[in-house]
């Protein structure tokens, strides 16, 4: 519903687009108990999203968005978005630890939401553009790039605390590789699944015995295309036999 926001309430599509694109700065900052407006100081930073912005909805014949849209330009693009992901997780860490020290939690909490903070308040953008769809809660169902970000989080608070014999820049290589590596070869097969699911799967169900919802409940009859029941049918076709039965009698 972006689209049609963008042409009812600019203000509210420009808000619900600088929450997405400074949400982690947001969300951080909430959580250490600073101004959540902090973002607005770097005019800079502002200026330069609200432009993009103002190309993406605005540009005359979408010409913006069509160059954007060709697939060299929107991977390179996904990857320097991934590059800047890496020095948001490093640089939330590095803030907590200023506020807290050694505190793993906090860190890993912050370093999390400053890498993938657009995704998490996604719900209160969506609030912005007049949105309500609390099943799309990140924490119910996390998105890859949330995950990834968690991982990451954890990583390098591992690595803060001098508790992974890894040096920093080493780390962050190897880990912003994964990243590109990842998110190109995912747009270029076009897959949405996560490369963590079997990983997953196999964690989930030895540790919290998660197994799939069974596609048929006990007791419950199975239910056709149109939407109705074999018992529905079986008891239907019943009523019609003992109709003509009757029918049948009388005309005797």
């Amino acid at each position: 519903g972006a689209v049609e926001v963008s042409v009812r309430s600019p203000v509210a599509c420009w808000f619900s687009a600088m929450l997405y694109c400074f949400g982690g700065s947001v969300l951080s900052s909430l959580m250490l108990a600073e101004p959540p407006v902090a973002f607005l100081a770097k005019g800079t930073n502002i200026l330069l999203a609200s432009s993009v912005w103002y190309l993406v909805f605005y540009c005359p014949q979408d010409i913006f968005y069509r160059c954007f849209a060709f697939l060299p330009v929107r991977l390179l693009v996904a990857g320097m978005k991934e590059v800047t992901r890496t020095w948001k997780i490093t640089a939330g860490i590095a803030h907590a630890d200023s506020h807290f020290k050694n505190a793993w939690l906090v860190m890993v909490a912050v370093g999390w939401a400053r890498g993938a903070g657009g995704g998490l308040i996604s719900n209160f953008e969506q609030l912005v553009r007049g949105v309500w769809k609390p099943e799309t809660n990140e924490l119910l169902k996390m998105s890859y790039p949330v995950k990834v970000t968690l991982i990451g989080a954890v990583l390098f608070t591992l690595q803060h605390s001098q508790y992974l014999p890894i040096a920093r820049h080493n780390l962050m290589f190897l880990y912003t590789i994964f990243l590109v590596v990842t998110k190109v070869t995912m747009m270029l097969t076009r897959s949405a699944a996560s490369p963590f699911a079997p990983l997953e799967a196999a964690l989930g169900h030895m540790f919290f015995g998660m197994q799939q919802t069974p596609s048929k409940v006990k007791g419950e009859g199975a239910v056709s295309s149109n939407g109705s029941s074999v018992c529905d049918r079986s008891t239907s076709g019943q009523h019609r036999d003992g109709v003509k039965k009757r029918q049948a009698k009388k005309t005797e």
